[in-house]
């Protein structure tokens, strides 16, 4: 039995180390095949307007955030509506929250992105 377990472990070690024997060149090959197989020559491109595109409306709606942020804590009145519209984007919770302790939070998930 502990023969069987023996056997079983080393052949799992062979086959690990079949794959980390692979270097990150030829990972990036292989996923690059497989994408090309799924997706087609022709729909790369727009894939990858799509996650450019995605990615600069998380950008925008980052930004807009920080301003909104800044506003608040210059002084300046945002009313709850905008405070509502901004912890959805980041997907935070705002019901049972007064108006400082959504600000907090808010703050807290926007410091969170930055690392």
């Amino acid at each position: 039995m502990m023969m069987t377990a023996a056997l079983t472990e080393g052949a799992s070690n062979n086959l690990l180390m079949q794959f980390a024997g692979l270097g990150g060149l030829e990972w990036v090959i292989i996923i690059g095949l497989i994408v090309v197989v799924f997706f087609g020559v022709r729909k790369i491109p727009e894939l990858a307007r799509s996650f450019g595109r995605a990615g600069a409306e998380y950008h925008k709606a980052r930004i807009e955030a920080k301003k909104e942020i800044q506003e608040m804590k210059s002084g300046g009145n945002v009313d709850r509506e905008k405070l509502e519209a901004i912890a959805d984007t980041l997907g935070i919770d705002y019901t049972n929250k007064n108006n400082d302790e959504l600000r907090s939070a808010i703050d807290i998930e926007l410091n969170k992105t930055k690392q």
